[in-house]
């Protein structure tokens, strides 16, 4: 798989990479709840906050990639564009 490839890939669904997005954001601002209130009064909700952190990391990471390679794949049909037309 080449470049283009992967790019094209990700970001062929662009609704779902935003839902991806919103619900990783969603999950870390959850995540960072419940390990400030943990912090604040019971240590115990802490666990599950560092528990659910790297999957509301992996899910916002995932959703942004997706976002980025939509506009990158964009750009990219757009030059194909210009060199077609030049050539």
């Amino acid at each position: 798989m080449n470049f283009k490839n992967i790019i094209y890939r990700l970001g062929s669904t662009p609704k779902l990479s935003l839902r991806r997005f919103f619900i990783g954001i969603l999950l870390f601002a959850i995540s960072a709840g419940l390990i400030i209130f943990g912090y604040l009064h019971l240590a115990l909700l802490q666990l599950p906050g560092l528990i659910l952190l790297p999957v509301a990391l992996y899910f916002a990471i995932y959703g942004y990639l997706g976002i980025f390679a939509n506009r990158f794949s964009q750009i990219l049909k757009d030059r194909e564009k210009l060199n077609q037309d030049l050539f």
